[in-house]
């Protein structure tokens, strides 16, 4: 299965590493109910950021009631030599995984090993970093997705990075429309539909769905505004 296969014409993705984690089954149910397709999965290792998040066990504690409702995970490995946690993560209901320019210097390796785990596989760059390199680097090692961060890459409630528009338009422009692109970071009702009309298909949302005290009806607000 592929990221095709997956989603729709655009997919809004929750992403977990907002959530009350006291009763994150229980909001995973309450947001595949709401018709969610994929939620996006956040690691950090303290090292390429600061910040310590989840991993694996938490992942796979979520995995079962995911897939059982056909709904997939997209994992955003924000640390260093991420190779090395490809088949940890496979194990534990990773069905995509998403490197970072910054750590991957010779990326067709690396892809290439997370497609040995069966999983797809995307590239993420940081607000500091080009579009050009990145877009060059995405289709040379033909990943399946690139994603643009709206703001730095590590904590969530961020304010949104205005200038990102412009950058997911450019990288829209550079890449083949096989490969879709992604953003995160700051995104909520405010700017999706920008954000959109710029040329991405995939919104990452955190505060914006879990900052409320209805995060299914949150999730279905951002879909109503790209239909």
């Amino acid at each position: 299965m592929t990221w095709t296969d997956w989603t729709r014409e655009f997919e809004v993705e929750p992403s977990l590493y907002a959530a009350d984690f006291a009763r994150l089954g229980e909001q995973v149910d309450e947001l595949l109910e709401a018709g969610v397709r994929v939620f996006h999965f956040d690691v950090g290792d303290g090292h390429f950021i600061p910040p310590i998040t989840t991993g694996p066990i938490v992942l796979e504690s979520i995995a079962p009631r995911v897939h059982a409702a056909g709904a997939v995970l997209d994992c955003h490995l924000m640390v260093e030599a991420p190779e090395r946690h490809f088949g940890q993560f496979r194990e534990a209901g990773a069905d995509s995984v998403t490197v970072h320019f910054e750590t991957c210097p010779a990326l067709p390796p690396v892809v290439g090993l997370a497609r040995q785990e069966g999983l797809q596989v995307g590239l993420v760059f940081n607000p500091e970093t080009s579009v050009e390199p990145v877009a060059s680097a995405a289709i040379s090692a033909e990943v399946d997705l690139v994603l643009c961060m709206s703001v730095h890459p590590g904590w969530s409630g961020q304010a949104f990075i205005q200038e990102s528009v412009d950058r997911v338009r450019r990288l829209r422009e550079l890449l083949p429309d096989a490969i879709p692109v992604q953003v995160d970071g700051g995104v909520g009702q405010a700017n999706i539909r920008e954000l959109f009309d710029a040329g991405a298909r995939f919104f990452v949302a955190a505060s914006a769905i879990f900052g409320g005290k209805d995060p299914p009806a949150a999730y279905q607000e951002l879909v109503r505004a790209l239909s």
